[in-house]
């Protein structure tokens, strides 16, 4: 990065991290509202049913990351990343506005759902841009002592977006807003709330400073290309090995236990609404330790942890999430599998930074993560669901145990990024 001083270094943080939390907050409010608003897109008797149709749309978007990745990637790697931030998140405010003024089924029919999708896969766009450009913005800002800390700030705001979701869950049905209101119309609000968040963000991205200044062979090399990514072929397996079980389980313990609670515990939505509050604050403060530690001990043996525990773990804490009502031990049976999972969270964005040279980090960041994420995390809900209605729930706490197995393998087998990063030299 151009020399900063410590403030300016700590500013250009702060502003990346403040529009990917904007970012996120969008993108998680689809999920934290749709217990409301699946009944306005896909009229059915049955719950199950209609969250299965959100779920599917959820899927779609990100199923659209990838192309996020791949486009808004190879825009950063050839732009700069800063103007690849302020597009992102443009997009995320028009998806977000989309879906707060769109009629539902009643009035206008299919359309309904369509444009529902529409918004999904400008929001999928979106954050599979946003993920990969600001995991490499904030690595590259940062010092090499602190950068396992520094980037782990992107979970602290990604965590911190889904917390904002919640919270303006939590204020709506506690002190605004009736359950029928919530359902009929109430779901609109945090949507509305999120587009013109969007706009503020972008106006802020637009103040940030470059975090490299790439050379012209460096740009002329960075054009996207299938073979630009390909020159770094052990980079991006290790970025899709080390994410599938990370993204399974954080998507499992995050997104999903609010419904999981609800559907399978027997809590009613506001108890699990609080409870998924509560665990992600705690579990938002864990980030910046982990990273610390990171910058410590290195970040190998924060992922083997992760891998370890979290497949001797994962089945008896869902197991044992179902056989209980008691709010506060399901709080403390989430906490600890996001202490867990906080070993992958805190460091993975540093981890996939460092895998790659300036000229295509963007993009090698940002594409086999979307990737991964679009073909594990994203369909982790769906794949929950799908077992649940099948009548085998149990077999969801396997699969999740298989895919943090998976990514073991290769946390043994690579080599620590702290001690072999391409971004040191820049």
């Amino acid at each position: 990065m151009p020399n900063q001083t410590t403030t300016n270094r700590i500013r250009s943080i702060i502003g990346g991290s403040l529009g990917n939390l904007v970012e996120w907050y969008d993108w998680y409010v689809y999920t934290a509202f749709s217990i409301y608003f699946s009944g306005a897109f896909f009229p059915a008797a049955n719950q199950i049913v209609q969250l299965l149709n959100t779920a599917g749309i959820f899927a779609i978007g990100f199923l659209m990351r990838p192309i996020g990745g791949w486009v808004m990637g190879a825009f950063a790697d050839k732009k700069g990343r800063k103007t690849a931030l302020t597009f992102s998140v443009l997009l995320m405010s028009v998806g977000s506005l989309i879906i707060a003024v769109v009629p539902g089924y009643k009035q206008i029919g299919i359309a309904a759902p369509i444009l529902l999708v529409i918004a999904r896969i400008i929001q999928g766009l979106s954050v599979g841009g946003e993920y990969g450009t600001s995991a490499t913005y904030l690595s590259e800002v940062a010092t090499k002592k602190h950068r396992g800390f520094y980037s782990s700030f992107q979970y602290v705001t990604l965590i911190m977006g889904q917390l904002l979701a919640l919270g303006v869950l939590v204020l709506l049905q506690h002190f605004f807003l009736t359950d029928k209101q919530l359902h009929q119309w109430g779901w609109r609000i945090p949507f509305g709330i999120g587009a013109l968040l969007a706009v503020t963000a972008m106006y802020l991205r637009r103040s940030l400073q470059e975090s490299v200044v790439l050379d012209d062979t460096a740009k002329r090399s960075s054009r996207g290309t299938l073979h630009a990514l390909m020159q770094h072929p052990k980079a991006v397996i290790i970025v899709i090995g080390l994410t599938i079980g990370g993204t399974v389980a954080f998507y499992t313990f995050t997104t999903y236990m609010q419904e999981f609670l609800v559907t399978s515990a027997g809590f009613t939505i506001n108890s699990a609404t609080l409870v998924s509050t509560l665990t992600l604050v705690f579990f938002m403060l864990l980030q910046p330790l982990f990273g610390l530690l990171s910058d410590k001990i290195g970040r190998k043996p924060l992922l083997i942890g992760f891998g370890i525990l979290g497949t001797l773990t994962t089945v008896p804490i869902m197991t044992a999430l179902t056989q209980t009502k008691d709010f506060w031990i399901a709080f403390a049976l989430i906490m600890c599998a996001l202490v867990i999972v906080s070993g992958y969270t805190s460091i993975n964005a540093v981890v996939k930074a460092e895998l790659f040279p300036a000229n295509v980090r963007a993009l090698g960041v940002g594409f086999p993560y979307a990737i991964a994420v679009s073909l594990f995390g994203g369909t982790a809900k769906y794949i929950a669901l799908q077992f649940k209605d099948k009548g085998h729930q149990e077999w969801f706490y396997w699969y999740v145990t298989i895919c943090i197995a998976l990514s073991l393998i290769l946390y043994i087998t690579m080599n620590d990024t702290r001690k072999y990063s391409k971004i040191e030299g820049e």
